[in-house]
């Protein structure tokens, strides 16, 4: 099939145009590689998605014509967003990035002859600080990423409804592994434990019970909808590993993985931030067989090893 990854620069779009390249698909990317962190680690990214065959257009989905990158194509993969609840992302970047961004893709799509499947890449933060319930627990984000990712949800499934696009939505939780970016935990946790930095711990972020999810089984779950899009168009599932760890246990792991102990700097709390996280996976078991398999340990042990060597 021929499929279009929006975001492929990023940490779990590079992964997924991967996955579906060495799969046989005709896969191109998208990323306008915005500087929310360094560049750099993107255009690595690329590059080696060029390698496998997969061309990584550089197109902004909020500004830029999107006609051509989207003739043809049967399959959309949108990862591309503004992520994150850093402080220095404000609330216009997110509404451009998630909601203005998402609607000119689908207004690019909506009237293709070819289009099988818009699949629309949620979060876990759209349920606000307690995010344990099924796809039915209504929505209380808590930060303007949860705020707009579930506007750009509703926008597409709205599509959906109203124009019968093929549009379904997956919400994640938790994805951590290899290019992972640079802020979230575990690769500020490996680095400061490779390097001897202090590593910032936000105040009561210890007892925080996370769905912390390796990216493969993550892009095992997306693959999955390939064969099912009759039985996924208009659904919204919830994407992740059932099996949920506090991040201090995530923390110790880590530690005796790399064999250091870790020096903390303590953090005010972070505004926004979710307290529990446990995916209710049930629907995705039932409807695309997803079974996800790797432990944190596993997974973990996989993730320091790659920064091992990157670093």
């Amino acid at each position: 099939m021929r499929i279009l990854v929006t975001g492929a620069a990023g940490f779990i779009g590079s992964h997924l145009a991967e996955r579906l390249a060495a799969l046989g698909h005709q896969v191109a990317g998208l990323d306008c590689l915005t500087n929310f962190y360094p560049r750099a680690l993107k255009e690595r990214n690329v590059q080696y998605l060029r390698e496998q065959g997969v061309p990584v257009l550089p197109l902004d989905l909020a500004a830029d014509d999107l006609a051509a990158a989207v003739q043809g194509v049967e399959v959309v993969y949108h990862l591309a967003a503004q992520p994150g609840i850093q402080a220095t992302a404000t609330l216009p970047a997110y509404l451009r990035d998630n909601v203005i961004a998402t609607h000119r893709l689908l207004e690019a799509v909506r009237q293709s002859d070819t289009l099988r499947a818009f699949v629309n890449i949620s979060t876990s933060s759209v349920y606000g600080a307690d995010a344990t319930g099924d796809e039915e627990t209504p929505p209380r984000p808590t930060s303007y990423y949860g705020v707009t990712k579930l506007a750009a949800e509703q926008l597409a499934l709205a599509y959906q409804r109203d124009q019968g696009l093929p549009a379904c939505s997956f919400r994640l939780f938790s994805v951590y592994g290899p290019r992972e970016r640079p802020d979230k935990l575990y690769p500020t946790l490996i680095r400061a434990l490779l390097t001897g930095q202090r590593f910032p711990l936000y105040e009561g972020s210890e007892q925080h019970l996370r769905s912390y999810t390796y990216v493969g089984d993550i892009v095992d779950g997306l693959i999955a909808a390939l064969s099912r899009f009759d039985r996924c168009t208009g659904e919204i599932f919830n994407l992740g590993t059932d099996i949920a760890i506090t991040t201090g246990e995530g923390i110790r792991i880590v530690e005796a993985l790399v064999g250091q102990p870790l020096q903390i700097a303590r953090q005010p709390r972070r505004a926004g931030d979710q307290t529990r996280t446990q995916a209710n996976i049930a629907k995705a078991r039932r409807v695309l067989e997803y079974n996800p398999k790797t432990t944190p340990q596993e997974g973990l042990a996989q993730t320091v090893s790659w920064y091992r060597d990157q670093l």
